[in-house]
């Protein structure tokens, strides 16, 4: 059962949308030293996560797994009308997005992992916190915990942030915060991380006890492309100790440049394994460039972006080519608005709508292209 968790919306109406996710035990007040630079580049939706912060307390005695709380925030997006966004994710908020980028991929258009783990080990840790704090309450571990999130080092020097991150702590409710040390036990997303393909950055604190930097590089590993960087003086929740170099990271990696590894993602999921291998095939020495400057481009930024759906941009498209007369290429975009979710049906009404404006001789060689295109036999990667 998901749950309706809290939210704070900043940032300009129209801007990439950044969704930014929550250490277990911590609130969204975890990414403020980020969130004034961030918010003026993107749209931030700021998530606490389930019985943290304002969100609303789970139920005592129901099971919390990493899926439940991505189905949270994939529910929250769908309430805010966000087809995809970019997300960041630390610890349990890594985890999260995780599971949302391997099982619903078409929400996420770029990702950060900051101090996370596919698989944390032992499970028995966390089902000896969860235990502990259903018996004493969060403030009975709330010490141990936070020095775990910040170093030493900055433990002296600040102690009134050590003071917030324990209120911070504490404010959680004791049975969710079991729940959701239960859920990291029982997580193992390790196989999952071969169907990400959104362009990642994985963060580690050099000074991490709770998941060193071998976590990270795992999680690096495991992604195509992923990029991995290891902060020095910075231990679990970098965000206070690092904030410079961190925010730095994360408005070059979502505001960064396209790529072709995002575009190659992004077409093979619109157009199918089988038509981009046999574009690759075909390639020549002559065409390699222009391949190049379409993947990165037209797919890799245009197609990639969040400001709106893959179904909404096929129809732009269909619209477009048949205006053109752009006859080679209707039959690829129509099997690909298939693909991106259209019916039969909604195609019919795209080129119907588009004969209107765009004359009927052209739609009318749309409709046999597109009729031929839909009656051919093809396998799930075409």
């Amino acid at each position: 059962m998901t749950i309706e968790v809290h939210h704070e919306i900043t940032g300009p109406q129209g801007a990439p949308v950044l969704v930014l996710l929550n250490s277990v035990g911590a609130t969204t007040a975890m990414w403020a030293p980020q969130l004034g630079a961030l918010s003026e580049q993107f749209r931030v939706v700021s998530v606490d996560t389930r019985g943290h912060g304002r969100s609303p307390a789970a139920t005592p005695g129901e099971q919390c797994r990493i899926d439940d709380l991505g189905r949270d925030v994939v529910a929250l997006l769908d309430r805010l009308d966000i087809p995809r966004a970019h997300f960041a994710g630390l610890s349990l908020g890594g985890m999260t997005a995780m599971w949302i980028a391997a099982h619903h991929p078409e929400r996420v258009a770029r990702l950060a992992l900051l101090s996370t783990s596919a698989h944390l080990t032992p499970a028995q840790f966390w089902l000896d916190r969860a235990a502990a704090v259903r018996r004493g309450g969060l403030a009975s571990i709330a010490d141990a915990v936070v020095a775990r999130w910040i170093t030493p080092g900055l433990v002296q020097r600040d102690p009134d942030l050590l003071a917030n991150l324990v209120t911070m702590l504490t404010s959680s409710d004791d049975e969710t915060y079991a729940q959701c040390c239960e859920a990291i036990a029982a997580m193992d997303l390790r196989a999952d991380l071969a169907r990400i393909s959104a362009p990642t950055l994985v963060i580690a604190g050099a000074d991490d006890p709770a998941t060193p930097p071998e976590h990270s590089r795992r999680i690096a590993d495991g992604i195509a492309g992923a990029r991995l960087d290891v902060l020095d003086d910075a231990a679990h929740i970098p965000t206070f100790e690092q904030s410079g170099a961190i925010t730095k990271l994360l408005l070059e990696h979502f505001g960064g440049p396209a790529t072709v590894a995002a575009g190659y993602a992004t077409r093979r999921a619109v157009l199918g394994d089988a038509h981009v291998d046999r574009t690759i095939v075909n390639t020549t020495e002559l065409t390699a460039p222009f391949q190049d400057f379409l993947t990165r481009y037209a797919w890799g930024e245009v197609w990639s972006r969040p400001g709106l759906s893959r179904r909404d941009r096929s129809i732009i498209t269909l619209s477009a080519l048949v205006t053109l007369g752009a006859e080679h290429e209707i039959a690829m975009h129509v099997r690909g608005a298939i693909a991106n979710g259209l019916t039969p049906a909604e195609i019919t009404e795209v080129l119907l709508h588009t004969a209107i404006y765009s004359g009927l001789p052209r739609a009318n060689r749309a409709f046999t292209i597109a009729q031929q295109a839909l009656a051919e036999p093809h396998t799930a990667d075409e």
